[in-house]
C-alpha cells in the first residue's frame, strides 16, 4: 500500500510539474510544445492537463483540430470531479454541434457551478436574471456575487450595474461606486447605460432551471417585404447586453470589411466603428447561449453563423450603404463549403441618445436603437442569389454611443463546434 501511495504522489508531482511547464509554453507562444507536454501529462492521469489538451485539441491550437479526442479527455476529467471539465463539456453542448444542446447541459453547467467554476455561476446569474420572479433575480445576484468573489470581472461589472440601479435588490450607490473603482483599478471601465428593463422576462416556476427557455423568442414584427426585414423587441436582457459590452470592451479594433475585389478584410472609409470578433476559445458559455438565442431568432441552428463580432459606434461614426452578402471570391477563402451570407441577425445593445438607426434606402425604412431590440434581414433571394436590395446602412450616431451584436448566417454550417 506504502508503494502505491508514493506511485500515486510522484505521478501527481509530475503531472503537476509538466502542467506548469505547459502553461510556460504557451505564454511563450511555444503551442505544439505546451500541448505534448498538456498530452504527455493528460496520459499520466492529470485532470487539469486532461482539459487544456481537450481545448486545445478541439479549437486546433497546437495541434490539429480533433474534437473526438477533445471529448474523449473531457469525458475522463468530468467522471474524475473536475468541475472544469463539466463546463467545457456545457460549452461544446450549448452550440449544438459536437454535443447535443438537451438536459446534459444545464447538469453539467449546474455541476460545474455546485463545484465552484466562476463562468459557470455566472451563466446560471444570466439565465435567472431573465425570470422575473423575485426569487429568480436574488438567486441571479448571489451567483453574481459569488462569480465576483472568486475573481470574474465580468460577474462583477454586472453586480456593479445592478447594484447601481437596484435591479434584484435595493440600490446601493455606494457599494457600486467602490466596485467600480476597484473594477477601474484592474483596468476595466464602466459600462454604458442598459436599461433594465431591456429584454422580456420568461414564464416559468420560480427556481427551475430549463435551458430550453434559452431558444424562445418573443413575437416578431414583420417590417419590410423587399428585401425581407423583421424585428424582435426583448430578444436580449440586460444582464445578456451588459455581458456582450463587458466581453467586447477590452478586444475592439477598428472596423474592416470585405474587399470586394480579394475578398480580404480590410479597413474601408465607408465603416468607421470599432469592433470585437468573438475567438470561440475565449468565449464562455453565457455568450454562447445569447448566440443560440440569436440564431433561433434568425431561424437557423447556431453551427450556421459565422463567429458573434460586437460593435461600438462614437458619435459621428457610421456605416455607410453596403450590403451583406459575399462578393463573388470570398467564401471561396473562408468555409466555402457554407456558402454565403443568407441573413443577418442584429441586436442592439444600449440606447443612442441621437442618431444610430439602421436603415434600408430601398424598403424607406428606419429602425431606432433600442436596448435588446434584433432587426433580421435576408441577403439573398430564396433561390440563393444576392438581393441587392438588401442593401443597408447604420447611420451616423448624433449623441452618446452604439452598442450592436451581429451574428452573419451562412446557407449551410459554418462552425465545427
Amino acid at each position: 500500500m506504502r508503494t502505491n501511495a508514493a506511485q500515486t504522489g510522484t505521478s501527481t508531482t509530475t503531472g503537476d510539474a509538466l502542467f506548469a511547464q505547459a502553461r510556460a509554453l504557451v505564454q511563450q507562444g511555444e503551442h505544439e510544445q505546451a500541448f505534448a507536454c498538456y498530452v504527455q501529462a493528460a496520459d499520466a492521469g492529470h485532470p487539469a492537463s486532461m482539459i487544456e489538451a481537450a481545448r486545445m485539441a478541439m479549437h486546433g491550437v497546437g495541434t490539429p483540430q480533433d474534437i473526438g479526442r477533445a471529448l474523449t479527455w473531457l469525458a475522463v476529467a468530468e467522471e474524475r470531479g473536475h468541475p472544469a471539465a463539466a463546463y467545457y463539456l456545457a460549452w461544446l453542448g450549448a452550440g449544438g454541434t459536437a454535443l447535443p444542446f438537451d438536459g446534459a447541459v444545464q447538469a453539467r453547467l449546474l455541476a460545474a457551478a455546485n463545484g465552484g467554476h466562476p463562468s459557470a455561476m455566472l451563466a446560471l446569474a444570466v439565465y435567472f436574471g431573465h425570470k422575473a420572479a423575485p426569487d429568480d433575480q436574488q438567486r441571479c445576484i448571489a451567483l453574481l456575487e459569488q462569480a465576483a468573489h472568486a475573481g470574474h470581472a465580468v460577474a462583477a461589472m454586472l453586480l456593479a450595474e445592478r447594484l447601481a440601479r437596484g435591479e434584484g435588490m435595493a440600490p446601493d450607490p455606494a457599494a457600486a461606486a467602490q466596485l467600480r473603482e476597484q473594477l477601474m483599478t484592474a483596468g476595466h471601465p464602466s459600462l454604458p447605460e442598459v436599461p433594465g428593463d431591456a429584454g422580456l422576462a420568461w414564464p416559468g416556476a420560480p427556481g427551475v432551471l430549463e435551458l430550453a427557455d434559452v431558444l424562445s423568442v418573443p413575437a416578431v414584427t414583420q417590417r419590410a417585404q423587399a428585401p425581407r426585414v423583421w424585428t424582435i423587441d426583448g430578444l436580449l436582457s440586460a444582464d445578456e447586453c451588459r455581458l456582450l459590452i463587458a466581453h467586447s470592451l477590452p478586444r475592439l479594433r477598428r472596423s474592416r470589411a470585405v474587399d470586394p475585389r480579394t475578398g480580404a478584410p480590410r479597413e474601408v472609409a465607408l465603416r468607421t466603428s470599432s469592433d470585437a470578433t468573438h475567438d470561440p476559445m475565449l468565449e464562455d458559455v453565457a455568450i454562447r447561449l445569447v448566440q443560440a438565442r440569436m440564431a433561433a431568432a434568425a431561424g437557423v441552428p447556431l453551427a450556421h453563423a459565422e463567429r458573434l463580432t460586437v460593435l461600438r459606434y462614437l458619435p459621428g461614426e457610421q456605416y455607410r450603404p453596403h450590403r451583406d452578402y459575399l462578393p463573388p471570391g470570398s467564401p471561396e477563402t473562408d468555409r466555402p463549403d457554407a456558402g454565403n451570407r443568407l441573413r443577418t441577425i442584429c441586436v442592439y445593445l444600449n440606447g443612442v441618445e441621437a442618431g444610430g438607426a439602421t436603415a434600408f434606402p430601398r424598403a424607406g425604412l428606419e429602425i431606432a436603437p433600442k436596448a435588446g431590440r434584433a432587426v433580421v434581414f435576408d441577403n439573398l433571394h430564396a433561390d440563393g442569389r444576392p438581393d441587392p436590395d438588401s442593401l443597408h446602412a447604420g447611420l451616423p450616431v448624433e449623441a452618446g454611443e452604439k452598442w450592436l451584436a451581429t451574428l452573419w448566417i451562412r446557407q449551410r454550417p459554418y462552425r465545427a463546434l
